[in-house]
């Protein structure tokens, strides 16, 4: 586990790219373990994940299944969505000519998930607290969703160094293939798309 230190450095450096700032790269660890350590990001976002299960356990579970096994289920399905593009993304990188800024990505996108985990809560909690208000929750999603590519294309315009529309393919490639993922898995697990 990085030390605290390290941990509010590396946020305020993925804070900083997404805000289109160039110089929170240099606040990130992009050594080898730097690129282990950024893993730990699915640590700091396990609170705001585990309400996001909750809650939909909640909602989608039957009378036939309990919630635990639909949260298991759920939190399977979205540390695959989480790691499974940043492997496709290593595979791909070199033959696509981003190989040697893999590691700039990966621990960009891995610090910054924690974060962006964290500003999702808000559609969560409005259907935690006032389940009529679904229209408002979707509403709300959306915005969350546009901000967080919004973001996301920021941080990896700086993490790539090698233009905006660079970055918005390497973006869209990671956005299809998450969603591919869900998709595929909450199939395979009998979920409902959500």
């Amino acid at each position: 586990m990085p030390p605290a230190e390290d941990i509010q450095r590396y946020l305020t450096g993925v804070w900083r790219m997404m805000m289109g700032r160039n110089e929170g790269l240099s606040l990130l660890d992009i050594s080898a373990d730097g690129f282990w350590t950024s893993f730990f990001a699915i640590v700091l976002a396990l609170p705001a994940l585990l309400l996001r299960w909750i809650t939909l356990g909640n909602d989608l579970s039957g009378p036939d299944e309990g919630t635990f096994s639909l949260m298991l289920r759920l939190g399977l399905i979205d540390l695959c969505v989480w790691v499974l593009p940043l492997i496709a993304l290593m595979l791909i990188g070199p033959r696509a000519g981003f190989g040697d800024r893999i590691v700039h990505c990966v621990v960009s996108i891995n610090w910054s998930s924690a974060i962006l985990v964290w500003i999702a809560l808000p559609p969560i909690i409005v259907l935690a607290l006032w389940p009529d208000a679904l229209d408002i929750a979707v509403l709300l999603s959306l915005v969350v969703y546009l901000l967080t590519i919004f973001l996301t294309w920021r941080l990896l315009n700086i993490a790539l160094a090698k233009g905006g529309a660079f970055a918005a393919g390497v973006l869209a490639g990671l956005v299809i293939g998450g969603l591919f993922i869900q998709f595929l898995m909450q199939d395979m697990f009998g979920i409902a798309a959500q």
